[in-house]
């Protein structure tokens, strides 16, 4: 009698005994994907597109990880808890229907959300114990943590939001055994996708898009274009106006690229290699494209690029940076403002005070320059620090937030702040006149009644879109650029404080207005604009 144990079947092999006894075609795509699932790393990543069938291969996997040891624990979740039920009902199909597992499930065997195989050895902790990502699963214990499609809307709408699912996804270091994996399955929904975090980690991913070659065109107002590659299948528009182009009606193929015979003057995307031809052939192409209503949800959903699936209603790689200080000249007893060989003929800048309380916005302070164009330069955007004056023994301002409102006024020749007095900063205008003194810089109020998101919007949706919105380099490293990316107007409680007081600055006429003539120990601050109005501004004679 044979002694040697019994050889176990790949994990390939298993799932094609299984896909015979479904009747199922099995694609290249899935083959990849089995044999990546078997030897990954134990920090593994699976991106594939929407209808990939992901959650079908996990189950098949789940069941064959008992078969190969049935001591083997999963924790499996899932944006909630029904979800995960799924993939977990879907594996004991699958362990009692398989020629090779039917033994492994005991009839009465614990429930959907934990169950044990037979042989399994820990009865505390189940062979499989499923739960939503945002569910308490702190006693378990796992020799893999599997999360299929954590990152979901609902749970990555705000920055708090996407904090709250890493904390919750770090519990599973604690809860896995030494030498245990983490499987991450999904597609992305936000900019700063989990995935493409973890990638930087180091984790093993395989990502399978929908097409393997991609070219678009944001707006074809011309008949002929060049593409890298021959594409088999072009879209125009996206959402309910979308549709698959013919090739003969619509274009033709040309020498490096296509052309139409008539401009589309519309997005065009151009694709080849599709992943999966024989499931979604062009009339299914199309009937998703249509119903997809961002080209963002697109690109994520089919393409895997890190996107937020809703529309970005300001998009910061629309901003046009720049590395330039200003810099005033003087000729001909006249001063002259210039960014570069570009005269500046204007400047506001707008503060949205804080006091630095727990959970409250930063103390934005932002500078937008014009031109006589009207092109506008986000000169600065940062966060002031502090308490909102320190005095010394006689009471004269020596410090705080309005001491560094001064410092940047000298720095960069501000003719005028605007400070915005809903909440707290009702009474911050008359502080900072007594910090200005001798500046002569002009302190202007606003108080806001208008809705902040449409205020924002407003300001700068036409700037952006018309591109004469520029920013300088340091603004555009700052917290600035999460802030608009994430930027919803469906949204009331979101960090925005830095578009508001940008949008602020934006919203103000250019200001002109002549120096004050003061006592000869007064900082100078020579008039570089083209014409002055008249202000009050606070002097100390």
């Amino acid at each position: 009698m044979s002694t040697e144990p019994e050889k176990k079947v790949s994990l390939l092999v298993f799932f094609l005994i299984w896909a015979k006894r479904m009747r199922w075609e099995v694609p290249d795509i899935h083959v990849q994907a089995l044999i990546w699932l078997e030897a990954k790393g134990s920090l593994a990543v699976l991106r594939c597109f929407r209808g990939f069938g992901k959650s079908t291969i996990l189950a098949i996997y789940n069941a064959w990880r008992y078969y190969r040891d049935p001591t083997f624990r999963i924790l499996h979740q899932s944006e909630a808890d029904g979800t995960a039920y799924k993939t977990s009902r879907d594996t004991q199909n699958v362990i009692r229907n398989h020629p090779l597992t039917r033994h492994l499930l005991p009839p009465n065997q614990g429930t959907v959300e934990q169950w044990w195989v037979e042989g399994a050895a820990d009865f505390r902790n189940a062979s499989m114990f499923a739960k939503g990502i945002l569910s308490n699963v702190t006693s378990a214990r796992a020799d893999e943590c599997q999360n299929d499609d954590v990152e979901v809307p609902r749970n990555i709408q705000t920055p708090e939001a996407r904090e709250k699912l890493r904390y919750r996804l770090g519990e599973q270091t604690h809860i896995l055994v030494p030498g245990g994996s983490k499987l991450y399955i999904g597609t992305p929904h936000t900019h700063d996708s989990l995935y493409d975090e973890l990638e930087g980690l180091g984790a093993d991913c395989l990502t399978i898009r929908m097409f393997k070659y991609e070219h678009r065109i944001d707006n074809a107002k011309d008949t002929a274009y060049r593409t890298p590659f021959k594409p088999d299948v072009v879209f125009s528009g996206i959402g309910k106006h979308a549709r698959v182009l013919v090739e003969g009606k619509d274009f033709r193929h040309i020498e490096g690229g296509i052309e139409f015979f008539e401009a589309p003057c519309t997005l065009i995307d151009c694709y080849a290699g599709s992943a999966w031809p024989k499931r979604f052939d062009m009339e299914t192409l199309e009937q998703r494209r249509r119903e997809t209503r961002t080209i963002n949800e697109w690109d994520s959903q089919y393409q895997l690029h890190s996107k937020p699936v809703t529309e970005v209603r300001l998009d910061p790689a629309r901003m046009i940076p720049y590395a330039l200080e200003p810099e005033i000249r003087r000729a001909n007893n006249a001063a002259a403002m210039f960014l570069g060989s570009t005269q500046i003929v204007g400047a506001v800048a707008y503060w949205d005070c804080s006091l630095g309380k727990v959970k409250s916005d930063a103390s934005a302070f932002s500078l937008i320059l014009t031109d006589a164009r009207g092109q506008l330069y986000w000169q600065v955007c940062k966060a002031l620090e502090g308490e909102l004056a320190d005095f010394d023994d006689r009471d004269r301002i020596i410090g705080g937030q309005v001491w560094q409102v001064r410092e940047l006024v000298i720095k960069y020749q501000i003719p005028r702040v605007v400070v915005e007095t809903n909440g707290p900063g009702g009474f911050v205008p008359t502080i900072l006149r007594q910090a200005l003194k001798g500046t002569g810089c002009g302190v202007g109020e606003e108080h806001s009644t208008v809705n902040k998101q449409k205020r924002i919007l407003d300001a700068l949706e036409s700037p952006l879109s018309a591109r004469f919105l520029w920013a300088h380099v340091d603004v555009l490293r700052g917290p600035l650029w999460d802030q608009m990316r994430d930027f919803n107007p469906a949204v009331s409680d979101q960090d925005d404080d830095y578009l508001d007081s940008g949008s602020g600055a934006i919203s103000q006429t250019p200001v002109r207005i002549g120096r004050i003539v003061g006592k000869p120990t007064e900082a100078r601050r020579d008039d570089w604009r083209t014409n002055a109005g008249v202000h009050e501004v606070q002097v100390d004679y």
